[in-house]
């Protein structure tokens, strides 16, 4: 495309400059002609009062030295009265060419040796018609013609080349923002997806570069939450894996429980290897739209009725409070759900058989507290629990859980908050901002305009299965 744009600059400049120099070149040629000819006429004119007056040979020859160069202008008188023809100075023209502007009577010009002379017929008193004939050396007919010539193909080649680097210059600013697109597409299918466009360049380009970089933004979003997605899910499973591995505690010895219990181990660590692998960053959910989300009290009932078959099992005492009457939160009912069971999932990984945990539900004006609280030893570096991914390694966690918890309240920009529970053990406090605004700058912990419910005995409207759902 550069050198498309320098070839037609070079063309189209080249044109016009012919078109417009060679014209004003035979102008001037041509002007320089009239020039010495009119130079010509005047010396010629400056003979005619004297041939008009007398015809002496002296008398005109001191006229002729006086008008000009002798050697460049001669005078023909023609014979009168009997008399000779009288030539005055040297004569290059020929005879018939004086004898024809004679008798025309009428200046005329005649090429000779080394030039051009001017014949001009004068009238004598005698009524016979003299020529004067002025000799114009072809040097000064193209007197300047070579320098002004000069001037015009400087000025043409100036032209062409001032608009050589224009179209350059020009070709340069849409290339180069076009390599560069092209460059940011290579490096996005070659898996780079970081690479990006500067927005700049012509109008055209400028709008390609901003649709590409939206494009790889939502490339990237698209992949981000596919991965996002994989890992939740991945996280899920780890539930009913929790399950099957505590029941399978329960089984005693023999081969066939050696090797249910080996099954169940290299299952729940393919599951955590794939959200090790899936893990990658993930904006934000969105919080549910208006008149959109769950009844909180009623997932955690049921949550709690799944987690109190395997809390009778291990010999745990556990509590539910705050959840005998709807509480409504504006999220989703899976996704408040999946961050019940990554909480007592925790709980029920992480402490001791016969470790009691609670679940408390508080409901106020402008946001839901859901408490999560045990008896376990608690958590020593609560900011690395948060941290995406930083959840100790030594005890196999992958870190997703809380990150899990931690989304869902933002999402309704609340927040997640970890503490030592009266309990004796942790507390995970899940905030959830009803009307999705951000919370107060001053606010802290779950006091304020939140009333606290009154802690309660364990919720009779609920039957505990024996048996797993």
């Amino acid at each position: 495309m550069r050198w498309a744009l320098v070839k037609v600059s070079l063309a189209v400049t080249a044109m016009v400059v012919i078109a417009f120099a060679v014209p004003l070149g035979l102008v001037i040629r041509e002007m320089a002609r009239d020039r010495a000819f009119s130079n010509a006429e005047r010396e010629a004119a400056a003979i005619a009062p004297a041939l008009s007056i007398t015809t002496d040979r002296d008398q005109l020859e001191r006229v002729v030295a006086s008008a000009g160069s002798d050697a460049a202008m001669a005078v023909h008188i023609p014979a009168g009265d009997g008399g000779e023809p009288l030539d005055i100075g040297r004569r290059r023209t020929a005879a018939e060419d004086i004898a024809m502007v004679r008798e025309l009577g009428r200046a005329s010009t005649s090429t000779v040796p080394g030039g051009s002379t001017l014949l001009q017929p004068v009238a004598l008193s005698s009524g016979e018609i003299a020529v004067v004939e002025v000799f114009v050396p072809e040097s000064e007919v193209t007197n300047g013609v070579g320098t002004a010539w000069a001037v015009l193909a400087g000025v043409g080649a100036a032209l062409i080349l001032g608009s050589v680097a224009v179209a350059d210059r020009l070709g340069v600013r849409m290339v180069r923002p076009a390599r560069r697109l092209v460059e940011g597409a290579r490096e996005l299918g070659e898996g780079k997806l970081g690479a990006r466009v500067p927005e700049d360049g012509p109008t055209e380009l400028r709008l390609a570069a901003v649709a590409f970089n939206s494009m790889a933004d939502q490339v990237v979003q698209l992949l981000a939450n596919e991965r996002e997605l994989a890992a939740d899910l991945s996280h899920r499973l780890r539930t009913p894996l929790t399950v099957l591995r505590l029941n399978a505690a329960s089984l005693g010895d023999g081969p066939a429980a050696e090797q249910t219990r080996a099954a169940v181990e290299q299952l729940e660590r393919e599951v955590d290897t794939i959200i090790r692998t899936a893990r990658e960053a993930k904006p934000q959910t969105a919080a549910a739209g208006p008149g959109s989300g769950c009844d909180a009290a009623e997932v955690v009932r049921e949550r709690m009725a799944f987690w109190s078959a395997l809390a009778e099992d291990e010999g745990r005492k556990w509590r539910v409070a705050g959840a005998d009457r709807p509480v409504r939160v504006p999220v989703a009912r899976t996704d408040l759900a999946a961050a019940l069971d990554a909480l007592l999932g925790n709980v029920f990984r992480h402490t001791a058989e016969g470790t009691a945990f609670a679940v408390d539900v508080h409901n106020g004006d402008d946001a839901v507290i859901v408490l999560v609280s045990d008896a376990g030893p608690g958590i020593p570096d609560p900011e690395a629990a948060m941290a995406r991914g930083r959840g100790s390694g030594s005890d196999g966690s992958t870190g997703l859980g809380l990150d899990i918890v931690r989304r869902l309240a933002e999402s309704t920009g609340g927040d997640v908050r970890i503490g030592s529970s009266v309990l004796g053990g942790t507390e995970v406090r899940i905030w959830l901002q009803l009307d999705g605004r951000g919370r107060a700058p001053g606010r802290r912990g779950h006091r304020g305009s939140v009333r606290r419910r009154r802690p309660g005995r364990l919720v009779p409207t609920f039957n505990r299965p024996r048996s797993l759902p």
